[in-house]
């Protein structure tokens, strides 16, 4: 029964996304959904931004293993970061009118600039995307209790998110988004209230775990470890903002006020809601210690699938795989989608500039095949964890990418040659100290290469002009808008040169 019902239910998802995909007429379309989402549904497909496998999966087990400082880099950090986004970047960005984050890297810089940030974007993907693959194998594997083996269950989970994904793009993934919160939240909300009744209610949980010692949060009080603690936070919080799938659902909303409430509230519920599955987790230590205190310490993804599977009745069953499936693939849809539509738009366009737009749409759909291919592959490949995964795919976007797209918004005189030398330092500092020096560094890598990444602009962007070889534009910000209002091609049915 369970089987028939979680079969059912990828059924009526891969319905609700083909629909849509009748909906799509052109690259807008596809790629923003038409750019006129309501609020509820722009809340909705934000939420949906990081409500995937490692909330679900990855968060509540290291949650129930390491506590609150576990978990500083999501919730705490992931939810920040779509709050920064809507309010400090999603009217800005969405003024411009464009189709990707590569597109303001261009139009603020150059074309270079916009090549090196994309390739960026695209590489964080890598590991975000396959940990929720990964975690749709793990759960087909448990449904059928083994029937289908973790490697099958990835590549059919990964043949049903392309489905929709590639023939109905973000105007698939909204609508499908906007359905499945609704059966998140309740799903959720309705185990969590089933399972109290093991635990004689909720706060002997709560006490339970303060006791613990799994709300202690900040580390102990030493200058390195709170470095640590600051990377860990900063890697989501920030590294994250230069995202083409935040971008995409930001600028999908129909205004800029619709983008900038539904990014906060968006945020604001997916950091309360994760602790929901936390809870749920958690409760497994009372209910069952002797088996889930040993299965913390040999695979602790397995805990909340297993208490499930274990201590509830079938129909409890059905709505919680129900409301896990819906979580991950209404993850997963975008985070295919947004890389592809990157690759397409701000690599693949350089080299066929005369592209029509049907032309166009099929290149993107033919990318997101392929980097779903690549996607399966290193799901298949990898043994790192689903929340290791997703942590650290942002570590390239937060030394490459986040401060070409902070300081170009927020400081006028940062120039190309600061954009590169922040680009290049950043990336280089990162991989350097990663590779020879690793987890010993006092310094997390990752921030090292935020902080090389800061002073490159700023030295890159000052210095060429107080030696007199560059001068500052008398005015960058009128420039962006006037070079917006030119470059309306990227939304427009039309054919289009650079």
């Amino acid at each position: 029964m369970l089987i028939w019902f979680v079969v059912l239910y990828l059924m009526v998802s891969i319905g609700i996304g083909l629909y849509a995909a009748t909906r799509v007429h052109n690259v807008k379309d596809f790629a923003v959904a038409g750019r006129h989402l309501p609020l509820p549904v722009v809340t909705a497909t934000v939420f949906a931004t990081w409500f995937g496998a490692e909330a679900v999966f990855g968060v509540s087990a290291t949650f129930v293993k390491d506590g609150l400082s576990g978990v500083v880099a999501d919730p705490f950090g992931s939810s920040m970061c779509l709050i920064i986004a809507g309010f400090f970047f999603a009217k800005k960005l969405y003024k411009l009118n464009i189709l990707t984050l590569g597109d303001y890297f261009r139009m603020r810089y150059n074309r270079t600039v916009e090549v090196l940030t994309t390739i960026c974007i695209v590489a964080s993907y890598l590991g975000w995307v396959a940990a929720q693959i990964k975690a749709l194998g793990l759960v087909f594997s448990v449904v059928t209790d083994g029937g289908i083996s973790e490697t099958a269950g990835m590549i059919l989970g990964a043949a049903i998110v392309l489905t929709y994904t590639t023939f109905g793009g973000m105007l698939s993934v909204a609508i499908l988004d906007f359905v499945q919160m609704g059966v998140i939240m309740g799903g959720m909300l309705f185990i969590a209230w089933f399972i109290s009744g093991s635990t004689g209610g909720v706060m002997p949980v709560i006490e339970h775990a303060s006791a613990a010692g799994k709300f202690e949060i900040f580390p102990e009080p030493d200058p390195w470890k709170w470095l640590t603690f600051i990377g860990a936070w900063v890697t989501m919080m920030l590294g994250s903002i230069p995202q083409q799938d935040v971008f995409q659902r930001i600028t999908s909303a129909r205004t800029a006020k619709i983008a900038i409430w539904g990014s906060v509230l968006g945020g604001s519920i997916y950091f309360c809601f994760t602790f929901v599955p936390m809870f749920i987790a958690y409760s497994a230590t009372i209910i069952d210690p002797a088996t889930f205190n040993e299965m913390i310490q040999t695979d602790h993804q397995r805990v909340l699938p297993t208490l499930v599977l274990s201590h509830t009745p079938i129909f409890a069953q059905a709505i919680f795989f129900g409301a896990v499936l819906a979580a991950i693939m209404s993850c997963s849809s975008a985070t295919l989608l947004a890389p592809s539509v990157a690759f397409s738009e701000n690599i693949i366009r350089i080299y066929f500039p005369g592209m029509g737009d049907h032309a166009f749409l099929r290149v993107m759909r033919i990318t997101i095949v392929c980097f779903t291919c690549i996607v399966l592959g290193f799901a298949l490949w990898s043994n790192a964890s689903i929340f290791k995964m997703v942590e650290n795919a942002y570590k390239i976007t937060l030394a490459g990418a986040f401060v070409p797209l902070f300081f170009g918004a927020f400081w006028k005189r940062a120039t190309t040659q600061g954009a590169l030398c922040a680009i290049f330092g950043g990336l280089l500092s990162w991989i350097l100290v990663e590779l020879l020096i690793g987890e010993a560094s006092l310094v997390p890598p990752k921030l090292m290469g935020l902080f090389v990444s800061m002073f490159g602009i700023v030295a890159g962007s000052l210095l060429p002009q107080w030696i007199g070889h560059s001068t500052p534009h008398p005015d960058l910000h009128a420039e962006l808008h006037h070079l917006a209002a030119a470059e309306t091609h990227h939304v427009t049915d039309k054919p289009h040169h650079h």
